[in-house]
């Protein structure tokens, strides 16, 4: 469940979670902040978007971010687990109602065993958590540019109430 045909999904975002009153938070990796980026682009932006967490080193992810030391030296940072429990941990981190995580490999090389383009996107709201796997091609902006999609046609899929809710993956 997408934005719809040719809206922003970053701008549906904004504007669902204006009219439901709820807050925005989002924790990136792979993206460095695209994410805050598209939604701070949005004009009215300040009304939903609390804040970020560009958590690109592992350690972060668990010093900041409250992910499980133990999950990220078992799997390493490209795992569903910790996509979930990044966006859990901005909710809390930036007292937001809805997070945002991105976590997964850019390239050049592969990452814990991990494939180029292999990308968890997550959100966590009132509704729910999602997660979503995501087998990326493409070069490194690319990737980066469509997980950005992937986690804001997410969360207005997770936010929207006329919207069917996403499956997890």
């Amino acid at each position: 469940m997408t934005a719809a045909a040719g809206a922003d999904p970053a701008a549906e975002l904004i504007r669902l979670a204006r009219e439901r009153g709820l807050t925005l938070a989002c924790a990136e990796s792979l993206t460095g902040g695209l994410v805050a980026a598209a939604l701070t682009a949005v004009p009215g932006a300040s009304h939903a978007f609390r804040g970020s967490v560009t958590a690109y080193a592992t350690d972060r992810k668990a010093a900041v971010l409250g992910v499980d030391a133990a999950l990220l030296a078992r799997e390493g940072a490209v795992h569903p687990g910790v996509a979930a429990a990044m966006a859990a941990g901005v909710r809390r981190v930036m007292a937001a109602d809805v997070g945002l995580a991105t976590t997964g490999v850019a390239g050049p090389e592969p990452q814990d065993g991990r494939p180029v383009g292999t990308v968890f996107v997550a959100v966590d709201g009132p509704e729910g958590a999602r997660v979503r796997e995501l087998a990326l091609s493409g070069d490194r902006a690319a990737i980066r540019a469509a997980t950005v999609s992937a986690v804001l046609d997410l969360a207005v899929a997770l936010v929207n109430p006329r919207e069917p809710q996403a499956n997890q993956e």
